[in-house]
């Protein structure tokens, strides 16, 4: 179409060459991945934006779902239980059979909280930027295929061996792990409540120590009993050390006297701590101790 009178005025037509087509994307943001076939999506921004909109999802059920179902607490902690072997969650396991290598341990400590972990999960983040090839099948790719066949054999068997290790530990001391004890003792007191005709749990019955203001209580702290009876001088079953609550009515004063002079089983011997007119006034205070 032509402007004005002349005739010979340049035509410039709407569907000329010359004027840019313009687009609803824009130059800055490249076409989708499917335009190209035979070649495989971009890392970034495509494939990470994906990754990243699947995490927060993850990431928000596993908030609703802590939120909805808190942790239970774990049992109180007991400073004065020395048979007690600590243990971390099992998806730790691996990293805390790890640290007890050695050369990751003791003087190398940094090397293997913070060194190998370190390159270990700086490599993953390094992976798209330096494994750049088009092949996805993993017997194509000996060296990644390797690498994390080792990492997934390592995990399993440093698992393994913690596991096994505690269980070694266990039998060693011949410790009884505490939530098993409180099964023990939930099903023990489930069955008598059945038998008594109750229909809920029996309560367990707590047992006072008789006669608190005892100088043999003065004694106690004397022999440092508090160590290994706790400061409640309830015990530890777990670990075979008894109670001091109602210990009456499991030994006389007699084998009381023989078991603080002589010892028994993990008790040492008092004889050269404590005098013998000591000895004998703890150990009728400890006769004492009966349920009822």
């Amino acid at each position: 179409m032509a402007h004005g009178h002349k005739s010979n005025e340049k035509v410039v037509f709407v569907g000329d060459s010359r004027v840019r087509k313009r687009t609803k994307t824009g130059p800055s943001i490249p076409p989708d991945y499917s335009s190209y076939p035979g070649k495989s999506e971009a890392f970034i921004p495509n494939f990470l934006l994906k990754e990243w909109m699947v995490g927060v999802v993850v990431l928000v059920g596993f908030l609703v779902l802590t939120i909805a179902e808190p942790a239970p607490l774990g049992y109180p902690a007991d400073p004065t239980n020395a048979a007690f072997i600590p243990m971390p969650d099992w998806y730790f396991l691996f990293l805390y059979q790890f640290l007890k290598l050695q050369y990751v341990s003791k003087d190398y400590v940094v090397l293997g909280t913070v060194g190998i972990p370190g390159i270990a999960f700086g490599a993953l983040l390094l992976v798209p930027f330096l494994d750049t090839g088009k092949e996805r099948r993993f017997y194509r790719r000996p060296i990644t295929a390797l690498l994390m066949f080792m990492s997934l054999i390592s995990v399993f068997y440093l698992t393994r061996q913690s596991w096994a290790h505690y269980e070694h530990e266990l039998q060693l001391t011949n410790t009884v792990p505490e939530h098993i004890i409180r099964e023990e003792k939930a099903e023990e007191a489930a069955k008598k409540a059945a038998a008594s005709g109750g229909g809920g749990e029996a309560a367990a019955v707590e047992v006072p120590l008789v006669d608190k203001d005892d100088p043999a209580v003065q004694i106690t702290q004397k022999a440092q009993c508090v160590a290994c009876h706790g400061a409640d001088l309830k015990g530890n079953e777990s670990a075979g050390i008894p109670s001091f609550h109602g210990i009456g009515d499991e030994f006389s004063k007699e084998e009381l006297v023989d078991i603080v002079t002589n010892g028994k089983n993990n008790m040492p011997s008092f004889k050269d701590k404590l005098s013998p007119e000591e000895i004998d006034q703890l150990t009728t205070w400890l006769a004492k101790q009966k349920k009822a």
